[in-house]
């Protein structure tokens, strides 16, 4: 399949999940707090949002994980959705 349709079909937003680290979100995607306000992103289309609470800058990564979190991110499948 040309690269085109597969850039078509495929998700225009990526979150990558780094080791020890941030989750990485690049491409088309908006971030809004809990009343739905828009983060003023100042054009960037990659950011890296805290997973490890230490940030001065939440919900935006500052680096301040280095060596107080540790994660090995290895992708798996979650179990099914439960139907109700």
């Amino acid at each position: 399949m040309p690269n085109f349709i597969l850039n078509f079909i495929m998700a225009s937003t990526r979150i990558t999940v780094k080791d020890n680290g941030s989750l990485k979100i690049e491409g088309d995607f908006e971030i809004v707090d809990k009343t739905g306000a828009v983060y003023d992103l100042g054009g960037r289309e990659i950011v890296s949002v805290c997973r490890c609470g230490l940030s001065q800058n939440k919900p935006f990564c500052d680096g301040s994980h280095k060596n107080h979190f540790e994660h090995n991110a290895v992708a798996f499948a979650l179990p099914p959705k439960k139907v109700e």
